[in-house]
């Protein structure tokens, strides 16, 4: 599946430096970022966050039937991971294989190919994870 230029910029910040936010009220992280608190509503005040991406494998699978795009990737693994931080996000754990992976595997973000359009089109980066 093809993605827009204007999308493509407007991911960066997601996709290059990890940036979320967190709620000074309750305190929770999100990633990516949010514009309120779903604890809070309102009354929750956020910050911009810059994570580390290191964290630990909350749960995970692995994909032998992907989605348009990502045949060329498969079979792969896809985890929940935990940050440090608290944030929950999903990805792609690199270099491993699933049995490899054990909940509670720690794992630090790594900067990769995430998409090719095609051979002459957007080539899109982002962060996916390994085992340390």
């Amino acid at each position: 599946m093809k993605e827009a230029i204007p999308l493509t910029w407007r991911r960066i910040p997601e996709r290059y430096r990890m940036l979320g936010v967190r709620c000074e009220t309750c305190k929770t992280p999100y990633f990516p970022k949010r514009s309120i608190c779903p604890k809070c509503r309102r009354k929750g005040k956020l910050i911009e966050v810059q994570f580390s991406g290191n964290g630990k494998v909350f749960s995970f699978t692995e994909v032998t039937a992907p989605p348009e795009g990502f045949e060329d990737q498969v079979p792969y693994i896809l985890a929940v991971i935990e940050l440090d931080e608290g944030a929950r996000l999903t990805g792609q754990i690199v270099d491993a294989h699933k049995s490899d992976v054990k909940i509670g595997s720690r794992v630090e973000q790594v900067f990769r190919v995430i998409q090719r359009d095609d051979p002459e089109g957007l080539v899109h980066y982002g962060f996916k994870f390994r085992l340390c």
